[in-house]
């Protein structure tokens, strides 16, 4: 009987263990379902042309460091908005260079490659030993991100005070670093518009020492940028009118050459006759030919020097120009990072702010015991909405999820299943 007893226990182990890992991979989502570029994904995007003139590769202005939207688009100066939805790199890099060569009229479309800069993070929170911020990899699942954050929490009689106090502490850093962001997006908006001060909005239950600093220093940058970009705006200008200048003079000279090789003709031609007839010598008519030589070579080099200034005035005009334009797409390059960064904090503040009230209202029964049960729940944002599912220990993540560690005492032995009573049912004989 024993020997009997043995097996069965034997065969329902190896029976539970096969369907635990059926259940494990019917439950895993597929990693290659999620899009390659998610919402506040960095890219690096960089736009080449070949120059045939030059022989090599240049590089456009328009490429730099972009981040994908909470509605799944990029903002590229001169083509403006591209949805990025479903598209991997490879297929947003040849979106990208299509439409630039529809938009410019090129007669081929330029190099164009994207590249993932940072994946948006993961946040790991709830029963763990160190909650917070993960750097995100392709095929991350939930069991590796509570082996990043240091396993399940061993609490002790002092530990839930400690983790409120630490939670408090965290969302206090997280307002101030949103009131940060924001002054930060205020200033970039008004470096956007060309406007000649920054419009604050008013913020509400902040320290008004601290909102005024951050302002103060908000205004300093907005000043010290506005200054820079206009001190080269004036060198190029007035190099630009320096160059006019010298064009002026040079074509002065340009004409007293044209007077001076005039002169030189009509004397080298009287000189010529008077060599015909005998009266002059021969050496007087070849100075005045080499005299001659010297005034055009003269005006050919103040024509050359012309052309030069003029090529300058091109390439100065073009730098002028191009000077406010790369400063536009810089600024909205980092206005766009700035709104993503302001977006997660949000997301983080939110999730901060709801595992602190679960820990005031005692959701969790410290007081049972008996083996502890170790659960996940996602908390994703699709489509501008914050979802919450239950998930395994196989669960892949992805970008930007926030993933809650729940550790739930099991009811021991002799604890009876929840309505059910611990007394034999009527009829039912005791042992």
């Amino acid at each position: 009987m024993s020997a009997s007893c043995r097996t069965c226990r034997t065969f329902l182990r190896n029976l539970s263990f096969a369907a635990a890992l059926v259940v494990s991979a019917v439950s895993t989502p597929a990693w290659a379902d999620a899009p390659e570029l998610a919402p506040r994904t960095k890219i690096r995007l960089t736009i080449m042309q070949w120059m045939p003139t030059k022989g090599e590769y240049v590089p456009w202005a328009l490429g730099g460091e972009f981040v994908v939207s909470e509605t799944g688009a990029i903002s590229v100066p001169v083509i403006g908005t591209v949805t990025v939805g479903n598209l991997d790199k490879a297929q947003l890099a040849a979106e990208i260079a299509k439409r630039l060569q529809t938009k410019i009229g090129l007669v081929e479309a330029p190099e164009t490659t994207v590249e993932i800069v940072e994946y948006p993070p993961v946040y790991v929170v709830g029963h763990v030993t160190t909650p917070g911020e993960y750097k995100f990899r392709p095929g991350l699942t939930a069991l590796q991100a509570l082996a990043m954050s240091g396993g399940e929490l061993r609490e002790t009689s002092s530990g839930p005070s400690q983790d409120n106090i630490t939670l408090v502490g965290e969302l206090r850093g997280i307002d101030n670093a949103q009131l940060r962001s924001n002054a930060r997006i205020a200033r970039l908006q008004a470096e956007m518009s060309g406007a000649k001060e920054i419009i604050f909005a008013p913020p509400s239950d902040a320290d008004a020492a601290l909102v005024a600093a951050i302002q103060d220093q908000e205004r300093i940058i907005f000043s010290t940028r506005a200054n820079v970009l206009a001190r080269q705006s004036k060198s190029l200008s007035e190099l630009r009118e320096l160059l006019n200048q010298e064009i002026r003079v040079l074509e002065e000279k340009v004409k007293g050459a044209e007077a001076s090789i005039e002169a030189a003709e009509r004397e080298l031609k009287g000189v010529r006759t008077l060599v015909e007839r005998g009266v002059a010598v021969a050496s007087r008519q070849s100075d005045l030919e080499r005299e001659l030589t010297n005034e055009r070579a003269d005006r050919l080099d103040f024509v050359t020097a012309i052309m030069r200034a003029r090529q300058n005035i091109s390439e100065t005009t073009r730098n002028l120009e191009g000077l406010y334009d790369n400063r536009q797409a810089e600024v909205a390059s980092e206005l766009q990072s700035e709104q993503a960064a302001l977006e997660q904090l949000k997301l983080k503040r939110a999730t901060t702010e709801r595992l602190l009230l679960d820990k005031l209202s005692g959701t969790e029964d410290s007081v049972q015991r008996g083996e502890p049960a170790t659960s996940f729940v996602i908390i994703r944002r699709d489509d501008g909405r914050i979802g919450e599912f239950s998930a395994t220990e196989t669960t892949a993540l992805m970008p930007g999820d926030v993933i809650k560690v729940v550790v739930r005492p099991m009811p021991t032995m002799s604890e009876p299943p929840a309505g059910r009573s611990k007394d034999p049912q009527p009829g039912q004989a005791s042992q």
